[in-house]
This record gives C-alpha cells, sequence and structure tokens, in this order.
C-alpha cells in the first residue's frame, strides 16, 4: 500500500508542476501588458517602467516562473496586482461561499442519483427505466447556467420563493445564506445527478448480474434484502470513485454559475481576476483549483486503493 501511494503522489506531484507550467506560459503569451492595463494608455514611461520593477515584469520569465513556485511551495500566494491585497484572503473569503455550494450540490445529486440509478437497475427496461434514463438525457444535455436562470425566473421572479441572486454572508445565519445557495446549488447538481444515476444503473445491473446474487435469490431472500445486502456495497466502489470526482467538479466548475448567481466565491473571482488583467491572481487561482482537482483525485485514488486490493498489486 506504501509502494502504491508513493507512485500515486509522484503522479500528483508532476501534474501539478505539469499544470503550473501551462498556466504560466498560457498567461505569458497574451498579448498586452499587465502593468500598461493598470495604468492605462496615457501613463509616462518612467511610471510605467517603475510599476513594471514593482510587479517583477522586468525580470525574465524563468526566474518569475521560480519565483512564484518557490513563494507557493511555503505558502505565499502573492499580493493581488489590482486589489492590493494578499491573495490567501481573498481565497479565504470566497471559500466560505464556493465550499459550501459545492458541499450543498453534492449532496443533492447524490440524493437524487442513488435512487434514481438503483431503480432503474431493478426495473430495466420498464417505465421507471426509461423515465430515469430520460431525466439522465436531459440533464447532459441542459447546461448548468442555462438551468440557473430557469429556475430563477421561476422560483426568484414568478414564486417569490428566495433571491435572485446574492449572498448575504454566514454572518446573518444559517438559513439565509443556505436560501441563497440552494438554487445555484440545483443548478449545479442537475447534470451531475445525470451522470451520477447512469453510472449507479450500470453497476448495479453487472452487480446483480453476478453469481452470488443469483444464488441469494435461489435461495428464496427478498428483493430488498439482496439490492441493499448484497448489491449496493459491491456496486457503490466505482461509485464512489466517480462521486469523489465529481465534488472536485463542483468547486472548480462553479465559474459560470456563481456568476449567473452574483455569488462572491471563487469563480466570481476568476472571472473578475481575467476581465481586470490581474495576473498573478489569475494564476493562483487556475493553479489552486487545479490542485484542489488533482488531491481529491489523489485521495480518491488511494481509497480505492484500499477498498480493492487487485489495485494496488496491478501498480495501479
Amino acid at each position: 500500500m506504501i509502494g502504491f501511494a508513493i507512485r500515486r503522489l509522484a503522479a500528483l506531484v508532476l501534474t501539478l508542476l505539469a499544470a503550473s507550467i501551462v498556466v504560466f506560459l498560457a498567461l505569458e503569451l497574451l498579448p498586452g501588458d499587465a502593468a500598461q492595463l493598470l495604468l492605462g494608455t496615457e501613463v509616462r514611461p518612467d511610471t510605467l517602467a517603475a510599476l513594471r520593477s514593482q510587479l517583477g515584469l522586468d525580470r525574465p520569465a524563468p526566474v518569475r516562473y521560480l519565483e512564484w513556485i518557490g513563494g507557493l511551495a511555503v505558502g505565499d500566494l502573492g499580493i493581488s496586482q489590482v486589489y492590493r491585497v494578499p491573495i490567501w484572503e481573498m481565497v479565504r473569503d470566497r471559500l466560505a461561499v464556493s465550499l459550501p455550494l459545492a458541499i450543498l450540490a453534492f449532496v443533492l445529486s447524490t440524493l437524487i442519483a442513488l435512487p434514481f440509478g438503483i431503480a432503474a437497475a431493478i426495473r430495466r427496461g420498464r417505465v421507471t427505466d426509461v423515465l430515469v434514463m430520460g431525466f439522465a438525457q436531459i440533464g447532459l444535455a441542459i447546461p448548468n447556467f442555462w438551468f440557473g436562470i430557469l429556475l430563477i425566473l421561476l422560483f426568484a421572479v414568478q414564486l417569490g420563493w428566495v433571491g435572485a441572486g446574492g449572498f448575504p454572508g454566514w454572518q446573518d445565519g444559517l438559513w439565509p445564506g443556505l436560501q441563497a445557495l440552494i438554487l445555484p446549488a440545483l443548478a449545479l447538481a442537475l447534470s451531475e445527478a445525470a451522470i451520477l444515476s447512469r453510472m449507479v444503473r450500470a453497476s448495479m445491473l453487472e452487480t446483480l448480474g453476478e453469481d452470488y446474487v443469483r444464488t441469494a435469490r435461489a435461495k428464496g431472500l427478498s428483493a430488498r434484502r439482496i439490492v441493499v445486502g448484497h448489491a449496493l456495497g459491491n456496486a457503490m466502489i466505482p461509485i464512489a470513485t466517480l462521486m469523489g470526482l465529481q465534488f472536485a467538479f463542483l468547486v472548480a466548475g462553479a465559474v459560470i454559475v456563481e456568476n449567473v448567481f452574483y455569488l462572491p466565491g471563487l469563480g466570481r473571482l476568476l472571472l473578475q481576476a481575467i476581465f481586470e488583467r490581474d495576473l498573478i491572481l489569475v494564476r493562483d487561482l487556475v493553479l489552486l483549483l487545479s490542485g484542489f482537482v488533482v488531491m481529491l483525485s489523489f485521495l480518491v485514488d488511494i481509497a480505492y486503493g484500499v477498498i480493492d486490493p487487485r489495485l494496488r498489486r496491478s501498480g495501479g
């Protein structure tokens, strides 16, 4: 198990290094000068040169990359070029919105997908199966930002049950905060629930076809006992892997939904940083979100290796 974990950890480090190089080069190749954009076109040359020196833009790109990576290695995310505050403080404040949003969307997608997928597998080829697969197709076809707009029109504009957007802050209490997150969480959960329900159905069908399940049926066990006591536990191994990856993508993939609902999360901060050409903030946020996905993938692999020893023996 130790060797398996070391191999996975080495892959994680290499992936993060590759991602950091891609992010840095992508921003370096963008046209225009960050200092020029911050000061405007009418700025004096000496003022522009002073700001370039302050931002480190006058140093070679490899030196700036190594300084950036060295700072990240010790937890120093740097100072925002536009807001002039430590980036870690901005990330910490925005995580207080993005992380609960991802957790709520994850819970909703799981609560929808598990019973739907199990019901479709048990009633394969029947009306329930057709309805669940139809729901899955619709969930995959509808973009989450468009579904979010529909939710706003129905529940905020027409019914007036919740606000159309914004976030009051957790200092106003748990319930107002959850009310502000429920619609964006539903918008995020739809496509994830569609994917997960298909996976649950496929995994359950495979498990229900195993010899030990047929043996349980021959012994006269009830359908509920067969599903809950025999099939579901084994079917959950690949399902749990997908669920772990889905949570990572819910945190990293909420950029558009957060902007639709005007939520002050990491996604909205990233879009603002792109518009304002705050390159330090952009590359820190992109790498942090990428690192979050890679780290959760690593944890999922380790958990999978613990559950299934065959993966460890094969070298994974």
